[in-house]
Parts: structure tokens; sequence; C-alpha cells
């Protein structure tokens, strides 16, 4: 029976911790010999634009021996108004699976219901559960674990948001979510997570509260792909939750710093911070590409 991976909560706890050892192994280039994908056929069905999503899923599919179709609805029928679903069927007579980048939660849940092939989102408007798996990679790597731990994210309660909240319950590490009024995580996500957490999950408005004795601190940017309308009035909300050296006092010494990229220097955070010693950006980057290899070997049969 295939599986998808739509959201974070696809994955029991004991398959997240098995997947991020596995990646974890991958790094180290253990078991460099495996090709688990050799003869398998990868789609990327991308409606928005990508760095890192892109890059590590071609790189990483081609290091497990498979080979990658890269596909635009520009390109396809669906920019001529095929649906998600009549497309779903008829890619799953080609490709071994596929990862869609898409706007619409609702229209990928819709093409993964059509689809007999495993479906991996590669990001949409409610999750990101790509680079959460890099996300909890990276803190265990830099924090030797989870339990006890608090995380502060600072910003826009988006689709980034909503995947670490999930994540903040299966792997029971505390967090805190510091955003102006209006801009709060999805309340069902947020909801779910509390319900069946054993960790604390918060939400308010104080970014300096949130920092105060965080292991972790974590932003990204204020105006997403597709919200560029909303650049200006969306700046003067959150001038006040700028990743800076100031506010980075507030948590503890030895604290890490996460942006899950592209980042807006000097807006969500400064160079000094982005550049400094505490912040793991780029090793949270570079974990994308295992913990998706992981990912892949466990979804494609």
């Amino acid at each position: 029976m295939k599986k998808d991976f739509l959201a974070l909560t696809d994955l029991t706890k004991d398959e997240l911790s098995a997947l991020l050892k596995r990646a974890v192994d991958l790094k180290a280039g253990k078991d460099k010999s495996a090709c688990p994908l050799i003869g398998k056929n990868i789609g990327l069905l991308f409606e928005k634009p990508s760095t890192r999503t892109r890059v590590s899923f071609e790189v990483g599919v081609h290091q497990l021996g498979g080979n990658t179709t890269y596909m635009s609805p520009a390109e396809m029928q669906l920019g001529r108004g095929e649906t998600m679903a009549d497309t779903a069927k008829t890619l799953s007579r080609y490709l071994d699976g596929v990862v869609v980048r898409t706007f619409s939660h609702p229209g990928l849940k819709q093409f993964a219901a059509n689809s007999t092939m495993p479906v991996i989102n590669g990001l949409s408007d409610i999750h990101h559960p790509c680079q959460a798996l890099a996300d909890l990679m990276t803190i265990y790597e830099k924090k030797g674990g989870f339990k006890g731990l608090k995380v502060a994210f600072i910003g826009d309660g988006n689709n980034v948001c909503n995947s670490l909240i999930e994540a903040s319950s299966l792997m029971e590490f505390n967090l805190t979510v510091a955003c102006p009024e209006g801009f709060d995580p999805d309340p069902e996500v947020l909801e779910n997570a509390k319900a069946s957490s054993k960790s604390e999950i918060i939400v308010l408005n104080d970014p300096k509260e949130a920092a105060g004795m965080a292991d972790v601190v974590y932003t990204d940017v204020w105006v997403s792909m597709g919200q560029e309308k909303e650049t200006e009035a969306k700046r003067r909300k959150f001038q006040n939750y700028q990743i800076s050296s100031r506010l980075l006092s507030c948590a503890k010494k030895d604290v890490t710093v996460l942006h899950c990229l592209p980042a807006h220097r000097g807006e969500e955070i400064t160079d000094e911070v982005m550049d400094g010693p505490h912040s793991a950006v780029f090793d949270q980057a570079e974990n994308r590409l295992h913990t998706q290899k992981a990912l892949l070997e466990i979804l494609i049969k």
C-alpha cells in the first residue's frame, strides 16, 4: 500500500526517529553504495519556484540511483485547465513517486487521493514537512536530542511554523511561537498538536518573551512567495520581530539560530546573526538533502 508524506504527522514518532538516524548515517557517508532507486523515476511537479527543494531532491534522487522529471504547470495541461485529479491519474502510469510544490494544500490532498504512487509535499500553503525534517536533523546535530529543549519561532505563523508545531508534538520539545496579532499558526494544526503533545506549545505576541532562555531561535521571511502585494503593510507589523543580536541576548548563550531560507537579510534577520557563530542556517539547508534521501528510501518501493 502506498504511503504519502503530505504533513509531518504522516510519520509516527518511531518512523521519524528512524528517518533522522538514517539521514545522519547518509550524511556521514555510510552505505554509499546503496542505490534503492535504480530504475525508479521521480516527478517534481512545482507550481512555485524553488532553489533548495528542487536541487536537493534532484541531487538526492540521482545519488540514490533514480531519475527525475521536472514539471511546471505552464509546460503541462494543468496550465490549460486539466484537473489535479486527472493529472495525478495520468502521472501515476509513468512515475514511481512525485514531489508536489503547490499553493493549495486541499489541491495537494486531491492529487494524492487520485494518485497510485507516493506523493511528497514539497511545500503547500499549510505545511512544509520536508523542511521540518531538516530542522529536526539540525537541532539533533547541534543539541544532541530534543527532550527538554525550548525552541522559539519568531515571525509569521506560516507553513514552516505549522510543520514545526507538529515536530514539537512528535519529538516532545517545547515550542514558543511569537507572531503579530492576526498572523497566528493554522488553528487546526495547533489544536491537533496540543491535543496529542507531551510538550508545551505556546503562541504569544512578544518576541523577547519567546526568545527568553531559548535553546533554538528560528525565523522565516515575513512575506512568503505569492504574498508580495502585502509587503509594505506586513513589514510595518513585523518590524519588532527581527532576529538581531539584541533579541538573541535573551536566549541561552549557546543558542542555535535557524532560518529555512531564502532570507531577506536586514528584514527578519540581520547579517550579524545570519553569518554569526550561532547560525546553523547552511547546515540546515544541507540537511534537506540527507533527510529527503532517507524519506525517499522509506516511501519509494
